[in-house]
């Protein structure tokens, strides 16, 4: 809305209150970005060119969780810890081929969707789906855990990405062996196929907001998966190729005699021209898509009581010209890079603006969280295994991680680590995503060593002996095995 629109929109708002006012609960808002480097935004950035005011004003209105984590360092199993509130591990789910949605029956285990469903919120999904190897009419898709309004693309059909321009049957066609890698796929709404040929990040933007504008007497929970800033970001529209002086770059074309793995290894660090601009560029739009949304809520006088969080799945992908700094380590990787990220929460009536929170904060904590503000007791959150971030100062003591060839657990300042160096995962990754994960045992002291420089394990035994019990009656409690 722009000019009288906006003053209709405010006079209504304050003669008559929104829903949202009439019942005393916030509107909610929670944008998952994917792969979103823990420095990459404006206002802490030591680099040039990164450009997030939006991102910078839900933080100057709201609270930076400084000391924020996922559950996993890859998509597919944080992903599901966000949905459900529990550990993944408790089902199972501890890498790509384990990764899935919760099984459990809604009943007594609901989805983040459905548990605000109950407390009279009306429920919208707009983005990325990856949960596992989900498919059409699957209750991992979002239609069927608890979102009355969706558009979405199911990611674990396409290796993980959505493709950033392209979604259609005649896409498909024309991309043909190319067009699973290039993600290049119809999307859905509802069960049915949509097709779309347009940037999705534009698209997700704008059906998020029409989602917010739609007058309901009833509070909102709009989710937002962005697939921004995955790779292959150079998928831009023309004129913002133009705009920015950036050459065309060409997807993966099998008649052009290049297999994928070679051509996959010119499309990221170190080999691909202009790697980080087309990163940054991918950031700086979806950057202004949120920018939009939280103009719609000033416009409508519903910006005081909307609850805002964003956060990324998993840890910035260095491959993709991502920068975790100060933090040492890339997504799929325990060091801190890959596990701990951007994550801002904001809601002018209850969080205090420009706060920081240094406690240990995770996404686990955003089911009791939403549902706490959301008017729920704690009965409707009993089997979440995170807190609530807004009565709770004190933080998580423990925080665990485990994938299977690697694990970790964080207890209080220590973090302790251990990576089975003679995993084929390990050797893969390091080759072929550029992404080293270290080897042993090392156990850090993060208060004084954030980068993960020093392997403290030597000099105290104790400790590691006492993280490593931790972690194993950890994993007695999430039913894996005995490690």
């Amino acid at each position: 809305m722009a000019g009288a629109g906006n003053d209709v929109a405010r006079e209504r708002a304050a003669a008559d209150g929104s829903a949202m006012a009439r019942s005393g609960r916030p509107n909610i808002i929670l944008i998952v970005s994917d792969d979103h480097g823990y420095g990459d935004r404006g206002a802490v950035s030591e680099q040039a060119g990164v450009v997030t005011p939006a991102l910078d004003r839900i933080a100057a209105e709201g609270m930076t969780c400084t000391d924020a984590y996922v559950t996993a360092p890859i998509c597919s199993p944080s992903r599901a810890g966000i949905i459900s509130g529990r550990y993944q591990q408790r089902w199972g789910g501890l890498w790509f081929d384990s990764a899935a949605f919760p099984p459990d029956d809604p009943a007594d285990a609901p989805s983040l969707a459905e548990a605000l469903q109950r407390q009279g919120y009306r429920t919208g999904y707009f983005g990325k789906v990856h949960y596992g190897k989900e498919q059409v009419g699957d209750r991992a898709c979002p239609p069927h855990h608890g979102f009355d309004v969706t558009t979405y693309g199911l990611a674990g059909q396409s290796m993980g990405r959505l493709n950033y321009l392209r979604h259609s049957s005649a896409a498909q066609q024309q991309y043909g062996e190319a067009a699973q890698p290039m993600a290049v796929q119809p999307l859905l709404t509802g069960d049915e196929p949509l097709e779309y040929e347009g940037f999705l990040t534009e698209e997700l933007g704008r059906r998020a907001r029409d989602f917010i504008a739609a007058e309901e007497d009833q509070p909102y929970f709009c989710m937002i998966a962005f697939n921004a800033v995955h790779n292959f970001c150079w998928q831009l529209p023309d004129e913002e190729l133009k705009r920015r002086g950036l050459p065309t770059y060409r997807d993966w074309d099998p008649d052009s005699g290049t297999s994928y793995g070679d051509w996959y290894d010119d499309a990221i660090v170190p080999n691909l021209p202009h790697g980080r601009d087309y990163y940054l560029a991918q950031l700086e739009l979806m950057d202004a898509e949120i920018g939009n949304l939280l103009d719609q809520l000033d416009e409508a006088g519903q910006r005081e009581n909307t609850l805002v969080v964003y956060l990324t799945d998993n840890g910035g992908s260095t491959c993709n010209y991502g920068d975790n700094a100060p933090l040492r380590g890339t997504k799929y990787t325990l060091w801190e890079g890959g596990i701990r990220v951007p994550f801002l929460m904001s809601w002018p009536e209850r969080i205090a603006a420009g706060s920081t929170r240094s406690a240990v904060t995770s996404s686990l904590d955003l089911y009791p969280t939403l549902l706490a503000a959301a008017g729920a007791t704690p009965e409707a959150y009993r089997q979440s295994d995170g807190i609530d971030l807004i009565s709770d100062d004190a933080g998580h003591r423990d925080l665990h991680w485990d994938c299977g060839f690697q694990w970790a657990v964080r207890s209080g300042d220590w973090k302790l680590c251990e990576v089975d160096d003679g995993s084929p995962n390990v050797q893969h990754l390091a080759s072929y995503e550029h992404a080293p994960m270290g080897e042993g045992l090392r156990l850090t002291n993060l208060a004084v060593d954030v980068a993960e420089q020093h392997d403290l394990s030597s000099q105290h035994p104790e400790i590691v002996e006492q993280l490593t019990a931790l972690h194993r009656s950890w994993r007695t409690d999430v039913g894996l095995p005995a490690s």
